[in-house]
């Protein structure tokens, strides 16, 4: 990479990512590992497996920054560090909660 050129991500209280092809890949693992924990039958799982591993696909394929956010398609890279975060607590909370467990009859 060749250095941090973005100076700004003009959102206020976002602040330019130093590290984001590190920081998203590790989200991303984390997000996987806990979703192992679930049933494989879970829909949650099942459709966020898809979606994060299609994402960490991107990200291990493309080194330049502005490439991953035109793949993904979901906002600058510090949006989809935010994303993943947020996806990570979700992941988390799911294990607790359990949801996924319940059968639920119509």
């Amino acid at each position: 990479m060749a250095g941090n050129l973005k100076k700004s991500t003009y959102i206020t209280g976002l602040a330019v990512a130093k590290t984001p092809h590190h920081t998203l890949g590790a989200l991303y693992n984390k997000i996987l590992r806990v979703l192992q924990k679930m049933p494989e039958d879970a829909a949650y799982r099942k459709y966020t497996e898809e979606v994060i591993n299609e994402r960490s696909s991107i990200l291990k394929s493309t080194k330049d920054i502005s490439e991953i956010e035109k793949k993904i398609c979901s906002g600058q890279v510090e949006e989809l560090i935010v994303q993943a975060e947020n996806e990570l607590l979700l992941a988390r909370k799911m294990l607790i909660w359990k949801p996924v467990q319940k059968k639920y009859t119509i």
